[in-house]
């Protein structure tokens, strides 16, 4: 089985970059039949990705959340998955270059750094914390994305404010589409981010009998989560679309990033494992 991870690792940044370029090509030259080819590498990817990490948890006995070289992969993959599913969903493709950069970047630093964990503490092996975390990466990573797509619409829009129709005009979608691609990568992250949320009262008082609702890592997530529902709620009774939403999108993102590097670095929280 070790050989097998090994050679996965190797065979992940190569195939993440592989899709990337053929996204990136199809950006310039926007052809038909590279679509559904980048379509099909990025899936062959994705199912290359979870069966890698599966084999992590199997060999390992625990879920492929002890480091953060291990985190770094999950995200890479969460971000490739929420794309998918978005492409699937909207039948756009043309800003797949964007988004594939992200797990590119992440399972390059993964591969390159991570290595066997095998004395982890006991609640790290708990299956229920590994849905938890990656329930929640999954909804970080719909933010991402969304965030992504927020500066993809301000491109545009200054590109059409100031009469440039180049590239930038030629390849992305409307400004209409953008925000809506936005849009709905933050509904998705939310809709994670509250499974995460979920999943985490439940486990929460069988790992930790004393734990605290006023966690810093709850508490912040939980800020999140009420910056993204409040915003999602809004563009429907407040009428927040276009360039609203937008920036609504990116102050989320920085709301979000903010958040996980106080949580994480500045404050003390039972979270801390290692």
């Amino acid at each position: 089985m070790s050989q097998t991870i090994t050679t996965l690792n190797v065979l992940l940044p190569l195939l993440y970059l592989t899709s990337f370029t053929v996204y990136l090509y199809d950006f310039f030259k926007e052809q038909k039949a590279v679509g559904n080819v980048n379509r099909i590498i990025l899936f062959i990817t994705i199912i290359v990705h979870v069966s890698y990490l599966l084999a992590l948890t199997v060999e390992y006995d625990h879920p492929p959340i002890t480091t953060k070289f291990e985190i770094f992969s999950i995200i890479a993959c969460s971000i490739a998955f929420s794309y998918f599913i978005l492409e699937l969903l909207t039948d756009i493709r043309g800003t797949g270059a964007f988004i594939i950069l992200f797990s590119v970047v992440f399972q390059v630093i993964s591969s390159i750094f991570i290595g066997p964990n095998y004395k982890v503490p006991e609640v790290l092996r708990n299956r229920l914390l590994g849905l938890h975390v990656i329930s929640a990466l999954l909804g970080y990573s719909g933010i991402i994305i969304s965030a992504v797509y927020g500066v993809l619409f301000w491109l545009l829009y200054r590109n059409l404010k100031e009469n440039k129709f180049g590239l930038i005009f030629n390849r992305l979608p409307s400004l209409e589409i953008l925000e809506k691609l936005s849009f709905y990568a933050a509904v998705i992250g939310f809709i994670l981010l509250t499974l995460a949320i979920v999943i985490g009262i439940i486990w929460l008082p069988k790992a930790f009998p004393d734990f605290s609702y006023f966690d810093p890592k709850l508490t912040g997530t939980l800020f999140v989560w009420l910056v993204y529902g409040v915003g999602i709620t809004s563009k429907w009774i407040a009428n927040l679309y276009g360039k609203k939403f937008i920036i609504f999108s990116l102050i989320g993102f920085v709301v979000a990033i903010a958040s996980l590097i106080v949580t994480n670095s500045l404050a003390r929280t039972f979270h801390s494992f290692y």
